[in-house]
């Protein structure tokens, strides 16, 4: 047969870059960056390019399967079902409905239907204990806009900026960026940037690939973001280089602010976060002088400590030198999926945000240490105690889809503990995770490849009206169900409803294209006609400007929010911490093969690295006695665990770097798997019941301190 060339786009993380996949007699024979891309422009990275080893994996799912006599066997995926749903009913009538919970990985948000269907379900059921990696990855951000309310005009661009800072933040290899910061799914665009003048201040204690591109490159240690934050802010209100006019029009909170970063000197923040106080002065002065641009933060920072204090921080900073968008300016992120809405140059009052971002409309606290809800969540970090505590609202049945546990939770043997004693664990996966291994039900699940999609993630990012509707590319071999549906089919068969906001789903066998319809009911461009064009499309008339302050809506941006101040004090009595008997701090690291726990298994990929080397200065590699390829071993007072090394002369001394979500368990009694054929857990360093963040148990994913011995 001929080869047929068809236009989609991966969604295998963030970027949703463009691809051109070649087909012939219904199998995958080339995969490139689509050059047409309005967006990516023929970008894609190794993972993208590789995206077939999933879609014809090895292990590839083809079947739903059920545990039998100890072991997994195939069943029909609607028999599967009508199980569940019977075991489901069984439950609530006995436990109530928040009894069942359900978590969405990275790959859900990266599928269209999911989120917004999964969140009906459970409405529908009555159950709060909806999870997801949201609450155990960037929650903070989130947080921060809670309190501080947000400009309506949305922040300077990234095109118009003429100074950005980048604080934990890699998109050379993440492919993920914030609003104002250069695009993932386009590395050029950075250099073009710098082209045309553009300042990159970059804040890592890794010389990053981002880095190497920077004028100023802050080192940090790892943990000091917060503290680092505070004394660029200082410097700045103390030379007066803030903007006086906008922050008089539009703050809240500034004397309360002024105040408490004045112990946050720059000799003091730069000798414990190890870097030259010339060079934070510096920072904060090429900042403030802007005159336009924005500083963002990755998922680094936000898995330190104090993770909501450094964003709360970071929309201080961007307030406090007006970098928000005036009457007049283009809107920096256009948003195709949105309604029409008034986007005013003003503050949107706290109240007046969505539910999601709406600090009333998340009323709900864990049982576990009265946690609370954040962007209609309940907080992840506490969920394996949610399964383990007994009492009212115990979880006792969890449906998982895609994601894997096991593998990004925190604390790995207790996460084990909490799946296997669940009374009902379902899995909706494409391949068999570490996760799945341990479920009662395994539904086999289409691959992005196979179904129908729409460009939802990167609707809030992207700085053009662009959006992108894909039809399957390939046909689906097996008996596979989209991940959708499986909530849809569990509705129909407990007799619950999932209610969207254009309208109830009738049934299992609804189209996807009208679920979409459903889920996006006023969408300024209509998704009959976005499905239109193949490859996606920008539709130049949607080309939305900041308008003038609607009359009668009063609202300021609090900068300085009671629970900050509280936390600042606290921070600048906590100095470097006690922190004595151990030797080093564990930073998170991303790879660029891997998104999370995607692509470690890839043919191709592997090649680069089956395990997640623990990344150590050379310098320090010949202390320890030891090569690149040998193991180590690395104890925090949680845990310990066994890793290769690797060498990284452009980290900085003191600090170990390696990538999260890798080190599957052996089989039997759940201990580490072969560090160089699986990598290392970095959760077996955490404990799930430690966490000092009172607000969502956010885990201490980096910055961890641990000691180093040779094995």
């Amino acid at each position: 047969m001929a080869i047929e060339t068809k236009r989609t786009f991966c969604r295998l993380c963030a970027a949703s870059c463009g691809l051109e996949i070649d087909v012939e007699d219904d199998r995958i024979v080339g995969v490139r960056g689509d050059r047409a891309h309005a967006m990516s422009r023929g970008y894609t990275c190794v993972k993208g390019r590789n995206i077939a080893a999933q879609w014809d994996h090895p292990e590839r799912l083809r079947s739903s399967l059920r545990r039998g006599e100890g072991a997994l066997e195939t069943i029909d995926p609607a028999t599967a079902l009508d199980e569940i749903a019977a075991k489901l009913e069984a439950i609530r009538d006995a436990h109530g409905p928040n009894a069942i919970a359900s978590f969405c990985g990275t790959a859900a948000y990266f599928n269209a239907p999911v989120i917004p269907i999964s969140r009906a379900w459970h409405t529908g059921l009555g159950s709060r204990n909806r999870y997801s990696t949201m609450t155990i990855d960037q929650a903070s951000k989130i947080i921060a806009v809670m309190n501080t309310g947000t400009w309506g005009g949305g922040p300077h661009s990234f095109e118009t900026a003429d100074v950005i800072m980048l604080i934990g933040n890699n998109p050379f290899v993440s492919a993920l960026h914030q609003l104002g910061g250069p695009p993932g799914y386009r590395p050029t665009a950075l250099r073009e940037a710098k082209e045309r003048g553009l300042k990159v201040i970059v804040v890592d204690p890794r010389r990053t690939e981002t880095a190497r591109m920077a004028d100023l490159h802050l080192p940090v240690k790892p943990g000091h973001d917060a503290a680092l934050l505070a004394a660029l802010i200082r410097v700045i209100l103390e030379e007066g280089l803030h903007d006086e006019a906008f922050c008089e029009a539009n703050v809240e909170g500034l004397a309360a602010l002024r105040e408490a970063v004045a112990p946050f000197a720059p000799e003091v923040v730069a000798g414990q976060a190890g870097i030259e106080t010339e060079l934070l002065v510096h920072a904060a002065r090429l900042f403030a002088a802007g005159p336009r641009g924005v500083a963002s933060s990755g998922t680094g920072p936000d898995m330190a400590p104090h993770p909501h204090l450094t964003e709360q921080l970071l929309i201080a900073l961007n307030s406090i030198c007006g970098r928000w968008s005036r009457e007049g300016e283009k809107v920096g992120s256009p948003s195709v999926l949105t309604p029409e809405l008034p986007r005013p140059a003003q503050v949107i009052p706290r109240e007046l945000l969505p539910p999601e971002l709406n600090d009333a409309a998340n009323p709900e606290r864990s049982r576990i240490r009265g946690v609370r809800q954040v962007f209609n969540e309940m907080p992840t970090g506490v969920l394996a105690e949610e399964i383990l505590t007994p009492g009212d609202d115990q979880v006792r049945a969890l449906i998982v889809v895609g994601a894997n546990p096991v593998a990004c939770w925190p604390d790995q043997a207790r996460t084990i503990e909490a799946l296997s004693a669940l009374e009902l664990l379902v899995c909706v996966e494409v391949v068999p995770t570490e996760t799945s291994q341990l479920a009662d039900y395994v539904i086999a699940a289409k691959q992005s490849l196979e179904r129908v999609d729409l460009s939802t993630y990167q609707d809030m990012l992207w700085d053009e009206p662009f959006a992108q509707y894909t039809e399957p590319v390939i046909p689906a071999r097996g008996d596979l169900v989209d991940d959708w549906r499986v909530f849809v089919g569990l509705a129909k068969r407990m007799g619950t409803k999932i209610e969207l906001a254009g309208g109830a789903i009738g049934g299992e066998d609804e189209d996807t294209l009208g679920v979409l319809e459903k889920i996006f009911p006023a969408t300024k461009v209509p998704l009959r006609e976005i499905a239109e064009y193949e490859g996606g499309h920008v539709f130049e008339q949607v080309a939305p400007m900041v308008g003038p302050p609607i009359e009668g809506l009063e609202g300021r941006l609090r900068i300085a929010p009671e629970e900050s101040l509280r936390e600042l004090s606290e921070l600048a009595e906590e100095g470097d911490g006690p922190e004595d008997e151990f030797t080093h701090l564990l930073a998170v690291r991303r790879l660029k093969h891997v998104a999370n726990t995607v692509g470690r298994d890839f043919p191709k990929t592997s090649e680069l690295g089956a395990s997640n080397p623990a990344y150590l200065h050379p310098r320090e590699l010949a202390e320890l006695g030891v090569r690149a390829g040998d193991r180590i071993e690395i104890e925090s007072a949680h845990g310990c665990i066994e890793a290769v090394v690797g060498e990284d002369a452009d980290l900085r001394m003191g600090v170990v770097s390696i990538a999260h979500g890798f080190g599957r368990p052996s089989s039997g009694d759940g201990s580490p798997g072969n560090p160089e054929k699986v990598g290392s857990s970095t959760a077996r360093l955490l404990s799930s019941a430690d966490s000092s963040d009172p607000i969502i148990a956010m885990p201490r994913f980096s910055a961890i301190p641990v000691r180093l011995r040779a094995c």
